[in-house]
């Protein structure tokens, strides 16, 4: 976590929803959950996939209902292993 990080343990889609409509710039949620009841909230602009080159086995799917209409907007590389994928919802 950042030095600008907040944690939310209630209430938290009033919370991200005033969060959103009054910080300028942007706010990230992490994990497929979260990641997840944020989109069903209609609260989700943008994803930001990292591809890791390590096989796990298992784990939760990142959209586990309807898929999203998904627009890929950039990639980019972070150091000699990942490569980050931004989708904008369309």
């Amino acid at each position: 976590m950042g030095p600008e990080a907040t944690l939310i343990s209630t209430d938290i889609e009033p919370t991200i929803r005033s969060l959103k409509e009054s910080l300028p710039g942007q706010v990230d949620v992490a994990g497929t959950i979260i990641a997840q009841s944020v989109a069903d909230w209609g609260l989700m602009d943008e994803y930001q996939l990292c591809i890791h080159p390590v096989v796990l086995g298992q784990g939760k799917p990142f959209f586990a209902g309807p898929r999203p209409r998904l627009r890929l907007t950039g990639s980019d590389r972070i150091g000699d292993d990942v490569i980050r994928l931004t989708y904008a919802t369309a």
